[in-house]
């Protein structure tokens, strides 16, 4: 008996194996303080709970559209364009169950043997893994501190070719939390257009920018026919666990995804996607005051980061995610990470998990309470102390 040869090409996620390890020692009796999963603190507001509740009960639990329930579709719809990130028809919007099926979808569905995808490096592992899985060659794009983690036109250019059949974007980024500028989405866009490849635009921390405005590429002249627009209720609206997310994107782009939504899980619940249309339709207090807080912690935490021998970090421009340089410890990063939490109780992911171009970093999620992560520099300056 054995797997399909494809099989061996997906790789693990690694903060999902962190987060299992973690959970065991809290089970043991540990004290964890976990900054290895992109999750909040936060509960889901109560006004999208009470909605499932009533949907529910009300008996809306049957099948529906593999595309999504028009009144969410049209939700969408309107909350992109009130987030001046473009303007949609239902019949552009998919919804699917989280963001990351999209990532599989969008590959499998533009690229193959011969295809070659750009993505960013350090960036989500699994915009390489399924490039793998779908025969098509992954080509990274670096993302270096030196840059302000940012990759640069020339870089880009450099790793464009005849083969280029997809761009992957993500900004604010994640593992890093640097975004792109006006002028550098511009300069992307042309060569798309001039090189004729698609781009996913992952833009899940969108709403979480702390300095200046976010610009979606669609919304750049020529972008719209060749751009997904990728969002999920995850990190706005604190719903990690309901998996619900969408695309906005052309026709031609939007209706082979809504296929792959069919051929694959039929479609979301519709009670979960009625939740989505209070989530975006209904008093946003919540959500707000969630993107308020995360700026509050990003600055304790990159602060305390700093203040311990042997680490510097950069502030982040978005996102929730802290991303050392700790290349001064004498020790690996994976070494360093496997010790932090072994020995301190903090949990956290090295920056190989990754990619290749962050070997000398840490990922810290700071989407904790200030209490917990000022644990979590106390614990990493004693444990560092001990390399002195």
């Amino acid at each position: 008996m054995r797997l399909a040869d494809r099989m061996s090409l997906l790789k693990t996620e690694n903060s999902f194996v962190v987060l299992a390890k973690a959970n065991q020692l809290e089970r043991e009796g540990r004290s964890i303080i976990h900054l290895e999963i992109g999750d909040t603190d936060f509960d889901t507001p109560s006004n999208i709970i009470n909605v499932v509740c009533d949907e529910v009960s009300s008996g809306n639990t049957h099948y529906c559209p593999s595309a999504g329930v028009l009144e969410l579709r049209e939700a969408c719809c309107d909350w992109i364009k009130k987030n001046k990130r473009g303007e949609y028809s239902p019949e552009e919007i998919v919804i699917g169950p989280g963001g990351k099926p999209f990532l599989y979808y969008t590959i499998m569905a533009t690229s193959g043997v011969g295809d070659e995808v750009i993505y960013p490096d350090p960036g989500f592992p699994v915009y390489e893994s399924v490039t793998l899985y779908a025969g098509a060659k992954p080509v990274p794009l670096p993302i270096l501190e030196e840059n302000d983690f940012k990759f640069t036109i020339d870089d880009l250019k450099s790793r464009i070719s005849k083969n280029t059949r997809l761009l992957i974007l993500n900004y604010p980024h994640n593992p890093t939390g640097g975004t792109l500028s006006y002028k550098e989405l511009v300069e992307i866009g042309n060569l798309a257009i001039e090189n004729d490849f698609v781009i996913l635009s992952d833009e899940v921390y969108a709403n979480m920018l702390f300095e200046g405005n976010h610009v979606s590429i669609g919304t750049l002249d020529g972008m719209r026919e060749r751009t997904i627009l990728l969002e999920t209720f995850s990190k706005t609206y604190a719903m990690t666990g309901w998996r619900l997310g969408f695309i906005a994107a052309p026709s031609w782009l939007s209706d082979p995804l809504s296929q792959l939504i069919t051929n694959s899980v039929s479609c979301v619940p519709p009670f979960v996607q009625m939740a989505g249309v209070e989530a975006l339709n209904g008093e946003q207090a919540d959500s707000i005051k969630m993107m308020t807080e995360f700026k509050k912690r990003r600055d304790v935490f990159i602060n305390g980061l700093n203040s311990i021998d042997g680490i510097s970090c950069k502030f982040p421009e978005g996102a929730f995610y802290a991303f050392p340089n700790v290349s001064e410890i004498p020790m690996s990063a994976e070494k360093l990470s496997d010790y932090l939490l072994d020995e301190v109780g903090v949990a956290t992911l090295p920056g190989s998990a990754f990619g290749q171009y962050a070997d000398n970093h840490l990922r810290m999620c700071f989407a904790n309470s200030i209490e917990n992560l000022e644990e979590a520099i106390h614990r990493i300056s004693h444990a560092i102390s001990t390399f002195s």
